[in-house]
């Protein structure tokens, strides 16, 4: 089974990684990430194709930029997916998860997010988004599952 991996920054990186040392390796990795973002790709153990596209969205982004990177990185992701196609999009945290799920689910991959453990008792935007259209939806703490009744509760990564 192939799944698309998607690496954000720091703790989102830390997190989709152990994730994969969980699974094992009876899956073919992918790995999406942004081209800004060069260390995530350093810590990768676990063998896979990487592609890279170029961050939809920076911090200090004009709303003109944004839209335009947002464009440029949705046009890369369909490329790769229509490429890899996998059975589903792993992400969790940055928006570039949303993105690549999105487009994942209109080629028939399914959608799995885990929430980044930093949210305790709120998602972040990104969960609030896949919340309502992720196939599997996981959270790391107890409350979230008892605020989410769709969340799935597996313990913390």
């Amino acid at each position: 089974m192939r799944l698309l991996i998607v690496l954000g920054g720091g703790g989102h990186t830390t997190e989709m990684l152990k994730l994969v040392d969980l699974l094992g390796p009876e899956y073919e990795y992918h790995y999406l990430l942004v081209k800004e973002v060069s260390f995530s790709r350093d810590r990768i153990t676990r063998k896979g194709q990487i592609h890279q596209i170029r961050r939809p969205r920076g911090m200090y982004d004009s709303v003109p930029v944004s839209i335009y990177n947002s464009l440029v990185a949705l046009a890369q992701i369909a490329t790769i997916l229509v490429k890899v196609r996998p059975a589903a999009v792993v992400g969790c945290g940055p928006a570039v998860s949303v993105l690549a799920s999105a487009l994942g689910k209109l080629v028939g991959a399914k959608a799995i997010y885990v929430e980044t453990g930093s949210r305790v008792r709120t998602l972040s935007l990104s969960g609030k988004i896949m919340y309502h259209f992720a196939d599997l939806f996981f959270v790391q703490w107890p409350p979230l599952k008892d605020r989410y009744l769709k969340a799935i509760y597996a313990g913390r990564l």
